[in-house]
């Protein structure tokens, strides 16, 4: 039988200085959706993110928001609090007795729940924190009315709603230390500036010059680049159980302003205009937070096809959320035996993009368009020691250098990721995902060419789960269509080892138990790579 669906809030990011469009969206932009005009089946409309949820058979949702109201002042007890105690219906966010009785009469499990916060006063963060800590309580308190057991709620915030989770979970520790990682499962941000906007230099003078930007002042002021403000996840949360989407589309982000101030920061960063790691408003540095895990989606800020309005961060989303798996990708060995200006001074970049069967969307994407390759290297067997990413993500955005496009993690660790064994569909057998595999080359002096390929392949890799379980490599869709010869039995008979192989097995690593490795390799590059699969 399955675990009940947790409780899931969502929230939204910052509102600019007039907020009467906010305050009167019911869902907060999270009922937005994309149209994909080139693609098929459901893959043509993603209906938004709540509609999403509550259609989802895997994971079914259903809508809570109602339950709550949020107010600019306390509010008294209504005269009949029918099952309710008065703290639960006193003060600025609290239930409403009729509609707590009639939606949750069933308990709290698999709701989702809005947090409203810009229909609280007055706009801060800290006030905002105070809600979201008192939401959470009121969602817990519910499930105790129903006998239910509660192990948190899960999170989704866009953008500065991820600054809001932030002050939430400071003012849990707070209230009571340690209740933050009881009472909030995961947390999944979208876009959010952890580390600051980097080319946010608002001076006071100017904020009190402008009555309208007055107003969102305190809000502003939580995107300073010069702000540590980020450590306080590590000090009352678990940072490994957050995972930081990170956008990499800034060319379809609507503000040019933004998107050319991004590319202006990078003088300060690396003394060059030629990048815009961002997604048109958020640096992809920033949108990282030490220690937690992350992913790359080729989505912009906000807007049309965004990271809030696309199909890829919910699904990612649920996979963290509710995956059955973990799995990791590392770079064991690797030589690059191409490329190479005989005058300039050549760099290497490596990316992978990972997309599951059955779905059209990416887990995560890495390319030279996204700017976000591993990199550079200058030699050519990729050993180049790269800054450590957990380190720079600790300093402060604003200070010189821009040095986290190093390895994921320890042991060149390239991507990690969580999968759902339970989402496959019947026929389908073992899990499948298509592996690109970007090698490029640029001359930094710029005698040659700064877009060179190297090696560009896709691999298919074909996990059965299991113990132990097994992975199988294959460089073309021939086995995996469930025809003759597909079936794992004929699959084992036909592999055979190497890079060149149509379907190689992966075999097992001397000294990382339970993992496998494969070759890749063709014209210009070749690499071994490692895979680990675990439970999430």
């Amino acid at each position: 039988m399955a675990a009940p669906v947790r409780p899931l809030v969502l929230v939204r990011g910052f509102g600019g200085p007039d907020v009467s469009d906010e305050t009167g969206s019911p869902y907060q932009g999270f009922n937005d959706g994309s149209v994909y005009p080139t693609r098929r089946g459901e893959n043509y409309i993603y209906e938004g993110f709540v509609l999403r949820a509550l259609k989802s058979e895997a994971y079914p949702y259903r809508d809570a928001t109602n339950v709550v109201g949020f107010y600019a002042e306390d509010v008294d007890p209504p005269v009949a609090a029918l099952h309710l105690d008065e703290d639960s219906v006193r003060g600025s966010v609290v239930l409403d007795p009729a509609t707590e009785a009639r939606v949750l009469r069933t308990g709290v499990a698999g709701t989702i729940w809005v947090y409203r916060y810009y229909d609280l006063r007055p706009r801060a963060l800290e006030r905002y924190g105070d809600g979201l800590r008192r939401l959470v309580r009121l969602v817990e308190r519910s499930a105790q009315r129903h006998g239910e057991p509660f192990d948190g709620v899960d999170v989704v915030a866009h953008s500065m709603g991820g600054l809001v989770v932030r002050e939430g979970l400071m003012s849990m520790h707070a209230e009571e230390a340690g209740s933050a990682r009881r009472l909030v499962h995961r947390v999944v941000t979208l876009g959010t500036p952890h580390r600051g906007i980097a080319f946010q230099r608002a001076p006071g003078w100017l904020l009190r010059a402008l009555p309208a930007i007055e107003k969102a002042e305190k809000e502003l002021s939580s995107f300073d680049p010069t702000s540590t403000r980020f450590t306080g996840w590590a000090e009352c949360f678990d940072v490994r159980r957050v995972l930081t989407v990170v956008g990499t589309d800034h060319r379809s982000y609507g503000s040019a302003v933004a998107s050319a101030a991004n590319r202006l920061s990078n003088l300060l960063d690396e003394g060059t205009l030629a990048h815009n790691r961002s997604d048109g408003l958020v640096k992809q540095a920033s949108a990282q937070l030490p220690g937690a895990p992350r992913t790359f989606v080729h989505k912009c800020h906000g807007g049309r096809d965004s990271l809030v309005t696309s199909r890829e961060a919910y699904e990612i989303a649920m996979r963290f959320f509710h995956g059955s798996h973990r799995v990791a990708l590392w770079l064991d060995d690797a030589e690059v035996s191409r490329g190479g200006d005989r005058f300039g001074r050549s760099e290497f970049y490596l990316g992978v993009s990972i997309k599951p069967r059955y779905v059209d969307f990416e887990l995560v994407h890495q390319s030279a368009e996204a700017e976000n390759c591993y990199g550079p290297f200058r030699r050519d067997d990729l050993s180049d020691a790269l800054p450590d990413l957990e380190r720079e993500l600790s300093r402060p955005l604003a200070e010189f250098g821009d040095r986290t496009t190093g390895w994921a993690g320890p042991d060149r660790l390239v991507w990690e990721g969580w999968i759902d064994a339970a989402a496959a569909p019947e026929e389908a057998r073992g899990l499948v995902f298509r592996l690109d595999v970007y090698v490029g080359e640029r001359d930094s002096y710029g005698i040659g060419f700064s877009d060179n390929v190297v090696f560009r392949k896709q691999y298919y890799l074909q996990v059965f789960p299991g113990d132990p379980w097994e992975l199988l490599v294959h460089t073309g869709e021939r086995f995996l269509t469930g025809g003759p010869g597909s079936d794992r039995a004929s699959l084992q008979r036909h592999a055979r080892p190497g890079a060149g192989a149509e379907v190689q097995e992966a075999v097992p690593v001397p000294g990382h138990p339970g993992q496998r490795a494969f070759a890749i390799g063709g014209t210009g590059f070749s690499a071994r790579l490692r895979v680990g699969v675990g439970p999430a």
